[in-house]
């Protein structure tokens, strides 16, 4: 039953998207990352297996990403198909062996990439994308991603934590030098 009604608003919050690229991808991915806390609160008797059954989840928002990329044109759509694609084969790898580590091998640049061109409007809206700017702008979301990946899939460094012990423990650092 939980991994039901946190499924319901994981697909929810994927949907605005279709209608705002930027702001919609931001919402998707807040609610994905939602999933720690509303584990918490929603306590309907668990899930068996967290990490598949969010991949599985994941596709949802990745889909609906790829829908908006694919009316895209040019490099950004290239660039947006292929690192789906990459992702999808790290997702089929992770599903096939169980295995979190493969997940570094194959990071989800795809989601960072949606959201760095869905936002260029906003604040780039003449952006050109030149090989030397898009290089660079890949090598520094991949950066970001993997150690995302790494954080979360190798050390594994919230897996011990309850959404609301992190933010205990926030709140705890940013308090620590003024208490």
């Amino acid at each position: 039953m939980e991994g039901l009604v946190i499924g319901l608003i994981r697909v929810a919050g994927s949907l605005p998207v279709l209608r705002w690229a930027f702001v919609g991808g931001l919402i998707a991915v807040f609610v994905d990352l939602s999933d720690l806390f509303l584990r918490d609160v929603i306590d309907l008797g668990g899930l068996r297996n967290y990490q598949s059954w969010d991949k599985w989840l994941d596709q949802v928002y990745m889909v609906l990403f790829l829908w908006v990329t694919w009316h895209w044109s040019g490099t950004a759509r290239r660039i947006g198909l292929a690192l789906f694609g990459w992702r999808l084969i790290g997702f089929i790898a992770f599903e096939l062996s169980d295995s979190r580590a493969i997940l570094l091998f194959f990071p989800n640049v795809f989601e960072f990439w949606f959201l760095f061109v869905a936002s260029l409007p906003h604040w780039r809206p003449g952006f050109a994308f030149s090989p030397r700017a898009t290089a660079g702008w890949l090598a520094f979301l991949a950066a970001l991603k993997e150690f995302q990946e790494y954080a979360l899939h190798q050390g594994q460094w919230l897996d011990d934590f309850t959404f609301t012990e992190a933010l205990d423990a926030i709140a705890d650092f940013f308090s620590a030098p003024f208490g």
